[in-house]
């Protein structure tokens, strides 16, 4: 099974994780931890030992992060080092929503090398800024 991996600084993976469900209906391939306020790095470890506890060795994982360099990720690949889950791994920092709905939806369909170049594209394109228009502007046109 190819699992997704959701790590963060405070509650954003859950959330993400939260969201996730709304729009793709609950999932058993989708795992998140958050890195508390006040939790030191070896306190998460463990809550993400924990929660991996379902992916076995021959299985695959796909880590989504908030911040690339940032301690929740960086002391979940030392867990899933530890367990020797790391050389399955395929890692993106920089989450979205838009990046991981597209990755919980098309893992399974597409290689790693052709799932990171769709999902970063999709979260890239996702980045807009977004116009207000007034009525009052529509009528001077």
């Amino acid at each position: 099974m190819k699992y997704v991996l959701l790590v963060s600084h405070g509650e954003f993976a859950n959330g993400l994780k939260n969201a996730l469900f709304m729009l793709s209906g609950k999932r058993e391939d989708v795992l998140s931890a958050g890195l508390m306020d006040g939790l030191s790095a070896d306190e998460f470890a463990t809550v993400f030992e924990e929660i991996i506890k379902p992916i076995q060795e021959n299985d695959e994982v796909i880590v989504l992060a908030d911040i690339i360099g940032g301690s929740p990720l960086t002391t979940a690949l030392n867990v899933l080092s530890t367990k020797g889950l790391d050389h399955q791994a395929t890692v993106i920092g920089g989450m979205n929503l838009p990046l991981a709905l597209t990755t919980v939806l098309m893992k399974d369909n597409l290689s790693s090398d052709v799932l990171v170049q769709t999902v970063l594209s999709e979260a890239q394109g996702a980045l807009k800024q977004f116009e207000l228009v007034n009525d009052d502007d529509e009528e001077d046109v």
